[in-house]
Formats: structure tokens, sequence, C-alpha cells
């Protein structure tokens, strides 16, 4: 098994059999010269928000196409949540695929947050644990 194989197994994108990654058969979608408009599935914080910088988008692509507001939205430094658990799995290695080739080439870093989703974050965000820094390592429910 090839070390992206593996990878995809981890992140619960495939299961461990031996099928084609890539689909040979890839038809690049129309492209025309209309303006690029806001998908309704991608969500943004506020404007309030926007201008103090706290802007994280969610995007729920279905399918490669959706890869673009992926992309437009990291290139702009705001954080993004791709929720792929409505995509075909082939899609879906496509867009992680899409997504980690973006996170390095910005210098930005992907996270797996749940099964089929991810946390793509840009170079000047840093991602805190939700743990308690000073919590006591015996919790606060043990009786003995």
């Amino acid at each position: 098994m090839g070390s992206v194989r593996k990878a995809s197994a981890w992140l619960g994108l495939v299961e461990d059999n031996d099928e084609r990654y890539y689909d040979d058969e890839y038809a690049e979608g129309d492209r025309s010269s209309d303006a690029w408009v806001t998908d309704p599935r991608v969500r943004v914080a506020s404007e309030a928000a926007q201008e103090e910088g706290r802007r994280i988008a969610t995007v729920s692509p279905d399918g490669f196409r959706d890869a673009r507001a992926i992309g437009e939205l990291f290139r702009d430094g705001v954080p993004v949540i791709m929720n792929l658990t409505s995509m075909e799995p082939a899609d879906a290695k496509r867009v992680v695929d899409f997504a980690a080739g973006l996170t390095f080439g910005l210098r930005g870093s992907i996270e797996r947050v749940a099964t089929r989703v991810f946390l793509l974050t840009p170079a000047d965000t840093e991602i805190v644990n939700g743990e308690p820094a000073g919590r006591a390592q015996d919790g606060f429910f043990n009786q003995s």
C-alpha cells in the first residue's frame, strides 16, 4: 500500500482495498467567463467579523468543481472548514489532495476534525487545543 493510500485510509477517505486512486475519466467542466458568484453552500461570517479578521468559512462541496470556493477563501486568509460527508469518495479524495497542495503552497496547515471533515488554516492562524492548560491529572470525577 502506497503512502498516499495509507494517508487516505488514515483520514477515513478510503477503505483498505486495491482500488485505483484516481479516476481516469476526469471531465473538465464548462468554463464560462461569467463573474464568480458565491455558492449558497458557502457560509462566511458577517462583515463586522471580516473587519476584525475573525472569519471562518464552512464549505460543503458536492463535487470537485466546488474546490474553487475553498481555494479562493483560503487564498484570502480565511480558515476553511471542509465538510466532505456528502461527496462521493473519489471526489472527496481529489478535494483533500487539492486542499493539501493548497495548504502546502501557502504555508498553511490541514487538520482532520472528524471523519471527512477538515480544517484548513492559513500560516498566520494558531490552532488552540480545547483542553484546559491547568487541568489536574486526576480529573474532576476521581473519587478515590
